[in-house]
């Protein structure tokens, strides 16, 4: 019995061990651009914290109801009188002679009393302003929502295409190295037979050398972009992640001119909707501030029962209870706070009208950026179509001085310079790409493309 027992206890530990293990391993994700904007929007966690802020502002919203609803308090005293009081009685009560007096207890030793409370508000001016305030803020945290929505799906793109770029960077680099290979190894087998200088050796080294320098770098910046990506998937750092997308095939699916005749509708733009918000936080509050000028009537109905006597009988059935009742209403009518009502008005109508002010320049603002995100998208898709057909002819001044080179009939330092230009123009066009990708992006924001909407109740 004993070794059975010890047999299920290893086969507990090591089933325990391999779940252990299992729950441990990177996890392996692979998306593509649409697919990684998909889960980030529900797993980054800013994202996570805008949903939650819409939770709390419904939560924040009950709460204010609930102070206009009825509310019921319940409560128990026990007293017990360590030493009674006692009242002085004229002697001639008790018949004693007159200017004498007896000492008499009429509290008892032990007393207890229940008692209940209805209480509801009737009407105060500051609750139905701040009824309107609580939906205000719901709007103000759904758009902040959508806000949030934007710019992570922006930051998704940006990182998304940044590890594009960088993947390109890399494949291009180990290409132009194993150029550089083959012709150094040439170069290298004609020197050693006396047809070629020693600089052409030293020139292709140099340029060799600088490659792989580039190649470490952009290995270094492929991993740290993979990372800046994961960050803003919600994806844990130790897990694996593989993009699906191409980088040339994403930049023609945002070649799309077009966007930039589209009207800006000012009212679905989130920074606009968030103004807003805020100026009618400001409105509500100078509206507050003159509800309380208003008076408030309030009403209870209190229902209570007490027993008392020198024992502590109060749990037995037999015991007497005294019950006891009492309703009404309150009413408050401010009549003079030495004008401190009277400034408090007047501070938050300046709130108010410079928030107006913020709003008007807000709205300017958005135009503005919409202006700049316009021209930056038509310069990035002009210096796309250019360093393309540059990246064509930088090819073939590259190859037509690299068969002179072979030939004799150029020196190694036309070569590098053939080389050095076609790597610049490499390099330019990878980021042409990048800038075409994520100046749409930007643009898109501003437009709220697509229209993030919440639909929670």
């Amino acid at each position: 019995m004993h070794k059975r027992f010890n047999m299920i206890m290893v086969v507990m530990v090591l089933a325990f061990a391999k779940a252990y293990s299992q729950q441990t391993q990177p996890q392996s994700y692979s998306f593509t651009l649409e697919e990684a904007i998909a889960h980030g929007l529900e797993n980054n966690y800013q994202a996570l914290n805008a949903k939650t802020e819409i939770a709390k502002a419904l939560k924040q919203k009950w709460i204010t109801t609930a102070t206009g609803l009825p509310q019921i308090n319940a409560g128990a005293d026990y007293q017990y009188q360590i030493i009674q009081p006692v009242t002085p009685l004229p002697g001639e009560i008790t018949g004693g002679e007159p200017g004498t007096f007896v000492p008499v207890v009429f509290a008892p030793k032990q007393s207890m009393s229940l008692n209940a409370t209805l209480t509801q508000l009737i009407f105060d001016g500051s609750y139905i302003v701040a009824l309107e305030a609580s939906k205000t803020f719901i709007d103000f945290s759904r758009n902040a929502e959508n806000k949030t929505k934007l710019e992570v799906r922006k930051g998704i793109i940006n990182a998304y295409g940044a590890v594009l770029l960088t993947q390109e960077n890399i494949a291009i680099i180990k290409s132009n190295r194993d150029v550089v290979k083959t012709n150094l190894g040439e170069t290298t087998k004609i020197y050693e037979n006396g047809l070629t200088e020693e600089e052409n050796v030293e020139q292709l080294k140099i340029t060799l050398g600088q490659l792989e320098n580039q190649l470490n770098n952009a290995q270094r910046q492929k991993a740290i972009a993979l990372d800046m990506l994961k960050l803003a998937l919600g994806i844990e750092l130790v897990n694996n992640l593989i993009l699906t997308e191409d980088l040339d095939a994403l930049a023609l699916m945002n070649m799309t001119p077009a966007i930039v005749n589209e009207t800006l509708d000012l009212e679905k733009n989130t920074d606009y909707q968030i103004a807003f918000n805020f100026t009618e936080q400001r409105r509500l509050e100078y509206k507050l501030e003159r509800a309380k000028y208003l008076p408030s009537l309030s009403g209870f109905v209190d229902l209570g029962t007490q027993s008392f006597g020198n024992d502590f009988r109060f749990l037995n059935n037999n015991t007497r209870w005294f019950a006891q009742s009492v309703t009404g209403v309150s009413l408050n009518v401010p009549i003079f706070s030495s004008f401190g009502r009277k400034a408090s008005v007047a501070k938050a109508k300046l709130a108010w009208d410079q928030s107006t002010i913020d709003f008007y320049r807000a709205q300017e603002e958005i135009r503005l950026n919409y202006e700049m995100a316009q021209a930056n998208y038509k310069t990035a898709v002009d210096n796309y179509m250019t360093s393309k057909e540059n990246l064509r002819l930088a090819e073939r001044i590259e190859n037509k001085n690299s068969i002179k080179f072979k030939e004799g009939l150029s020196t190694s330092f036309d070569l590098r310079q053939a080389q050095t230009q076609l790597y610049s123009t490499q390099s330019q066009y990878l980021q042409s790409m990048y800038s075409l990708i994520t100046e749409k992006a930007t643009l898109e924001t501003i437009l709220n493309t697509p229209q993030f909407t919440n639909t929670t109740n």
